[in-house]
């Protein structure tokens, strides 16, 4: 069984440890541990591993946040991957630092990539794994907020909830959407 697992982020050296970035972070941090490393492919950096008899695809598009989807429709083609085995892994202001939750489909919730992966794939009918990041700014300053670096005080938890995003994501992939959403949720 084969599974597609998209972080999002925007590449270059600037958004690397943004807020925003999370996704990408997060898949960096799984291919570490799985000791494989991102090749740069078509329209993302690309990874694989294998986890309890599955293939799970790990992207992370290089076409900016807002095209997201361009790298997610392509890749879902080309891997012939059908779209209930989709994980996009994205940040989420609505949710508090550290929290997480999985869904099997939703609305975008003015995020951009997620639009654009609603646009160019058919709908909203995919799972998604999102990652609090919190609301700590002002009114006007969201994109100020997404695109600076995690506090001091965040970066000490960071890891401890990078590893539970990883451990929701092989959980997905082996026991299913909805007995990992009781779990994680």
């Amino acid at each position: 069984m084969k599974f597609l697992i998209v972080g999002l982020g925007n590449i270059g050296a600037e958004y690397e440890l943004t807020r925003h970035n999370i996704g990408f972070l997060i898949l960096d941090r799984m291919a570490d541990e799985s000791g494989v490393q991102f090749e740069q492919d078509r329209l993302g950096f690309k990874a694989e591993i294998k986890h309890k008899g599955r293939v799970l695809t790990l992207i992370k598009p290089t076409t900016y946040m807002n095209l997201s989807g361009r790298a997610v429709n392509y890749w879902l083609q080309q891997l012939k991957i059908p779209k209930e085995n989709l994980l996009v892994v994205t940040d989420d202001l609505s949710l508090p630092y550290g929290k997480l939750r999985l869904k099997p489909k939703g609305s975008a919730g003015g995020h951009n990539g997620l639009k654009s992966i609603e646009e160019l794939t058919g709908g909203a009918n995919y799972s998604r794994l999102r990652f609090g990041v919190g609301d700590d700014f002002s009114k006007g300053r969201q994109v100020d907020y997404v695109l600076s670096p995690f506090a001091k005080n965040e970066m000490d938890e960071l890891v401890v909830h990078m590893d539970t995003s990883i451990d929701a994501i092989k959980s997905y992939c082996s026991i299913g959407l909805e007995r990992t959403m009781n779990s994680f949720n």
